[in-house]
This record gives C-alpha cells, structure tokens and sequence, in this order.
C-alpha cells in the first residue's frame, strides 16, 4: 500500500506556477487589491501558496485561480490575503510619528473641533499596535474630560486574520517594552506571565471592519480629522498610489492631517496635500 506523505514532506512540496498563471494571478491581486507583485517575487509568492493548495486539494494554480474568480463566499479570497500580505507591525513603530500626533496634532484638535467629535481613521491597522497606541495616546491626553467627547478610531484592513488578532488585543510581553511603563500598567492585564491583553477600556476605543482600500468609493458618511495609511503604499505601483492618495485627500477634512510611512511620499504634483513634516501631509 503506498503511504501518504507526513506533513513535514508535504511542506517541501512544491506546486510549480506556468506563465500564464503567475500572470493571471498577480493581476487578480493588483485590481483587486493594489499590490504589485513584481516578477521577481515569483518564488516568493509560489511558496506562500503551495501549502494552501496542497492543503486544500488544488492540483495547480488554475484551478486556485478559478476558485478564486467564483468564491462567493470570499473564503478563498480570505485565504489568498492572508498569505500575500505583509502584516509587519509593532508598538511605536516610526515613534516621531505618534510624538508628532501627541504634540502637534491633538492640541490642535482638542481646540478646534468643537462639536467634540475626533474621527481618526487606520487605514491599514494589520493587528491592531497602531490603532490601540492612539487610542491610549487620546486617553492620556484627554484624561477626566475624555468622557465629553467622542473620541472612537476606525481601524480597517483587508486581512480577516489580523483583524482577529488585533479585536483580541493579546500580545507577548516582549512587545510591550517600548511603551511607557504606565501605560502598560494601566492600560493592559496580565493573561499569563508571557501575555497581556489591552483593557477594555482601550479596547471599546477601536472599531474593526474589513476594509480594501481599493474600492471606487469609500463610503464614510463623515471626513476624518487624521488618516494613518502607513508602509501601505510601498506594495503599490505609482499610478495606484496617486489613486489611493485622492480618495484618501476627498475623505479628509479641511486641515487634517494624512501620515504616510517613512519609506513613503506624495509628489507635490500628484496631489493637493501639503507636506508638514517628515512622511506627515495636511490638508490645507
């Protein structure tokens, strides 16, 4: 009787990609959702994948192609970006970043909006380090009087997976250490000696959706004062980038603020934002 594969052999096998499909499917993935995946990047993209279709029984990747272009219920899809995207993210990452926000930007807000209601959008929040480092940065600042005003973050991103962690708020203490030690004294709880997990109090701070940044139209009913779209655009080629950077401009308010990673900038020809500060643009 011949004998199965163990799982550690089935990991070394390789589905291999004609042509044809790598074509086919780098741009499924560059209409649907930005990313340009160049050809260098083939093996790369080949061996993030194999596992997922050996596992799921494809025999090549037309067949994981076809599945794609008729999953109504965007669990092949789902499978696909989990596996082609980069969620690479820690707490204080670009730390000049949420100094500027705490110094500069809130201030700002805290006197000129005065209906009280912030609306600050993470546009690409992978496991949420960003979007909870914001939330913890409002709570600081607006102390007693945060209860007067709506001070909630949208958080969105096209990975169903990360957007599950980060809803779950639990991290390795090691991740911790570049936060402050009040805060992580005051605003995570232990889960065991190795985790901890954000207190609800932050964690009610932070809406999660799924979102791609790709659709026509972003259908928020209100403009935001501050935008985070960082380390996003580097995946992207320049004409979808200028893309992203209009539509990101239509949904910001007259003043507000768009950061962009450090690796990341706007051409003063491809859009009406204003440079202010070291990957930070405004709306002026």
């Amino acid at each position: 009787m011949e004998r199965k594969p163990y799982p550690s052999e089935i990991l070394r096998i390789m589905i291999q990609i004609t042509d044809k499909e790598f074509h086919q499917l780098v741009g499924f993935i560059k209409d649907n959702y930005g990313i340009n995946i160049k050809e260098e990047k083939r093996a790369l993209l080949t061996g993030r994948l194999s596992n997922t279709l050996i596992q799921n029984g494809y025999s090549s990747f037309t067949d994981f192609y076809k599945a794609l272009t008729s999953d109504k219920s965007e669990a092949v899809i789902s499978q696909l970006i989990n596996k082609i995207t980069t969620n690479h993210t820690f707490f204080m990452r670009e730390k000049d970043h949420f100094d500027y926000f705490k110094n500069t930007v809130l201030p700002e807000l805290y006197t000129g909006v005065t209906n009280r209601d912030l609306r600050i959008w993470c546009a690409a929040c992978s496991t949420g380090e960003e979007s909870y480092t914001l939330a913890m940065l409002i709570d600081e600042f607006l102390g007693k009087k945060k209860i007067f005003w709506d001070k909630k973050i949208l958080a969105t991103d096209i990975s169903e997976k990360v957007l599950h962690e980060a809803m779950k708020g639990e991290y390795a203490n090691e991740k911790l250490k570049s936060l402050p030690l009040s805060w992580r004294m005051n605003y995570f709880k232990a889960v065991d000696d190795e985790n901890s997990v954000v207190v609800d109090s932050i964690k009610n701070e932070v809406i999660y959706r799924k979102f791609n940044l790709m659709e026509s139209r972003f259908p928020f009913r209100k403009k935001f004062h501050v935008i985070f779209c960082r380390n996003v655009m580097i995946y992207f080629d320049n004409n979808t980038k200028i893309d992203l950077v209009n539509k990101l401009y239509e949904r910001t308010g007259n003043g507000g603020y768009l950061f962009l990673g450090h690796s990341e900038a706007i051409a003063r020809n491809e859009s009406d934002f204003r440079y202010v500060a070291p990957a930070v643009y405004r709306k002026i």
